[in-house]
């Protein structure tokens, strides 16, 4: 049976306990806050293995909860999937962008957000083990479990989308991703983003960067890639 920790966040009880119901039964432990003030604080002392969020919550929403959670390098790690309103895309577009993993729409089955949970769980194991590692290129300093980086030592404080970005291309340095490649890592395939967002989202890591940010090549015709 399951033993991870799932922490469930909607302002609507009904669903609240269709959910914990369901997630109890296959096995998971379950905590459930009905607003954005509690999540954070749940979040921050209980330390769960997967965030279900909905968007639409009283005081501090979804969005707002999503983008401090993964600004916190204690929390950036967790899974957090999404619930939106049906047809939504900006919702959720807005969602993945702020560095959610995945939405499920309203309304939902119990048997589809568990098996999502699932998927989000079998995720992060497969991460665990590669981001225990630090990465150093040249003077860039990359902590992946930290959700840190550092040049010559210093601090760079990077956006989430510009830590994945950077992140991604670390891993395979020499290598060349295309733009189309880079948004599926980055953003995920749902997200609508144009090459042109990704040419903008590289020139901004790259002045964050520095001197270093030369390490960020372009290969005309293909993509970016980061020099070994």
């Amino acid at each position: 049976m399951a033993n991870e920790h799932i922490l469930v966040v909607d302002d609507e009880e009904d669903i609240l306990e269709l959910v914990e119901y369901n997630l109890v039964k296959s096995g998971y432990r379950v905590t459930s806050v009905i607003n954005g003030e509690d999540a954070l604080s749940a979040a921050r002392t209980q330390k769960p293995d997967v965030i279900v969020l909905d968007l639409m919550l009283p005081g501090i929403d979804g969005f707002e909860v999503c983008k401090i959670l993964k600004n916190d390098a204690d929390l950036s790690h967790v899974p957090i999937i999404m619930l939106t309103a049906k047809g939504e895309d900006a919702d959720q577009v807005t969602g993945l962008e702020l560095g959610a993993d995945d939405y499920v729409t309203k309304p939902f089955s119990p048997r589809v957000l568990t098996a999502r949970i699932r998927t989000a769980l079998r995720r992060k194991s497969q991460k665990t083990a590669a981001e225990e590692e630090t990465i150093n290129i040249g003077d860039i300093n990359i902590s992946p479990g930290r959700h840190q980086v550092a040049v010559q030592d210093e601090p760079v404080d990077l956006t989430h989308t510009e830590f994945r970005l950077l992140y991604f291309l670390a891993k395979r340095p020499g290598w060349v991703f295309s733009r189309d490649q880079i948004i599926d890592e980055v953003h995920g395939s749902d997200y609508a983003v144009t090459d042109r967002s990704v040419d903008v989202l590289v020139s901004g890591l790259r002045k964050k960067l520095g001197p270093s940010g030369n390490l960020i090549e372009t290969v005309r015709g293909v993509g970016y890639r980061l020099k070994e």
